[in-house]
């Protein structure tokens, strides 16, 4: 899977040179990130991380991925409708995983209730590597799919220019013509939009739900900064706003310092250490109201490891997609291996073997955000530890994904320029609507590589360990 860069690789004056350009390039281009000494201040900014050079990834590979993104929105969708199959798939987690059981409290609350809301959005990002088979052919497995904040969908919009400026230096025109364009954080603000104006109501804000500490806010002021040439109003608040201002008129409208809220875009609340009670109690509120929530409740509830695991038995899909032979047949050509670790005779067989072989397998628990899995030794402990306890059913064991790796030079802000053993990570973004029973939008909207260097087993770009890059179809 080479890219034609090995000449490249060998000039240390010509990737010095390249580097230069390259970090010049996107700062001029907004591929940018808060500083971690100032993670809340816009006056001292450094570029996001992210490969000198763009990265080879298999073009049917990369259009299979593609072709498949709509089937999981559909797949999605019926999963956050479908009240029995998440009662039954998450009833294990929930008496072991305090926060699965807060979220799922919630959403069963909010449906004795009866749901305000009508519109629904879904935007999340599903996220594969290329596993190389015995015979060395790669494959396209899924990794997971990320139902709530799913990130980088605006940087990535512009480090397609910065490869292309970088490879153009290097005296490769033909190969940076041949990029292909992105424009996610365009395909996220059109589903918002559209969210927004079903919602009804054109004096009404769209609301981005963020962290207290965001570092990472010029990826969201690339989406922002769409809907507001649509001039469609931003607000941005915490958790702790909507506590202390949010409240709830008699037909359940959500406002926010006199203002109606028509669309809530979390990109907030997908962990544990995002919530203390008072934010537990917001996320009801939120909840509770009419407003359409991406994601509501039900849909980060869908994007479960449990419920990841739960689809690779034989029948769910079926049963989940009706009717839908060929759509079943690309999502489950997609699959990786990936076993229960629930109480009984046949967990017990799956933790004895994770605990056997461990470099065959990686451990997820009910977490987003990267940087929670655990793998090889690491793995074998909590296993051996956890494996008469039931809370080993808080988490999921997946065959370990084998790709092929590459040199690439991985440019972060005050660290020496040397080369690395990397692989990539492959994100397509989804974007769906529905009103009622009507399915209105279901589209990809863009896509994310991200690479690391070998030696980091698990994280992405915000947990510093992965950076940002550009797919070059070989």
């Amino acid at each position: 899977m080479a890219a034609p860069w090995e000449d490249v690789l060998r000039n240390e004056a010509a990737v010095q040179e390249a580097a230069r350009v390259a970090v010049d390039a996107a700062l001029l281009a907004g591929v940018l990130m808060r500083t971690e000494g100032e993670p809340n201040a816009s006056d001292v900014v450094n570029y996001a991380p992210f490969t000198l050079l763009p990265s080879a990834v298999p073009s049917a590979l990369f259009e299979q991925a593609y072709a498949v993104q709509q089937d999981f929105n559909l797949l999605v969708d019926a999963i956050s409708q479908n009240k029995e199959f998440l009662e039954h798939t998450l009833a294990s987690t929930i008496k072991v995983d305090d926060f699965t059981a807060r979220l799922f409290r919630i959403y069963m609350q909010v449906l004795e209730e009866g749901l305000a809301q009508s519109v629904f959005l879904g935007i999340n990002r599903s996220d594969y590597m290329f596993d190389r088979g015995v015979d060395g052919t790669p494959a396209l497995k899924q990794i997971e799919i990320n139902t709530i904040a799913a990130s980088f969908g605006g940087l990535t919009s512009r480090t397609v220019a910065v490869h292309g400026q970088v490879l153009k230096v290097l005296g490769k025109s033909k190969e940076a013509s041949r990029l292909l364009p992105n424009n996610p954080s365009k395909g996220l603000a059109l589903g918002i939009a559209k969210a927004w104006e079903l919602y009804g109501s054109p004096s009404a804000v769209v609301m981005f739900l963020v962290e207290e500490v965001q570092r990472n806010i010029f990826d969201q002021r690339c989406v922002e900064n769409e809907l507001w040439n649509r001039n469609i109003r931003v607000i941005r608040r915490r958790f702790r706003d909507v506590f202390e201002k949010g409240s709830l008129d008699d037909a359940r409208r959500l406002y926010m310092d006199g203002q109606e809220v028509a669309v809530v875009y979390y990109r907030e609340g997908y962990v544990p250490k995002n919530y203390d009670q008072q934010n537990w109690e917001a996320r009801l509120l939120l909840e509770r109201s009419r407003a359409v929530k991406c994601p509501d409740i039900a849909t980060q509830l869908a994007g479960t490891k449990k419920v990841q695991q739960e689809l690779s038995q034989p029948g769910t899909l079926e049963k989940l997609l009706p009717g839908r032979a060929e759509a079943v047949a690309r999502i489950r050509a997609t699959f990786a291996g990936l076993y229960s670790l629930d109480v009984g005779e046949e967990g017990d067989k799956i933790a004895a073997m994770a605990i056997a072989d461990p470099d065959r397998f990686v451990l997820k628990p009910q977490r987003e955000g990267g940087g929670n899995n655990l793998y090889g030794e690491e793995l074998r402990q909590v296993l051996e530890k956890i494996r008469d306890s039931p809370e080993r059913t808080s988490y999921i064991l997946m065959d370990k994904i084998k790709p092929q790796p590459a040199m690439n030079y991985l440019l972060r802000a005050h660290s020496p320029l040397q080369v690395s053993e990397c692989i990539s990570e492959l994100g397509i973004f989804g974007v769906y609507i529905r009103q009622g029973e009507e399915m209105v939008m279901n589209k990809a909207a863009g896509h994310l590589l991200r690479t690391k260097a070998i030696e980091h087993a698990d994280g992405g770009v915000a947990a510093g360990v992965a950076v940002l890059d550009t797919p070059y179809l070989v």
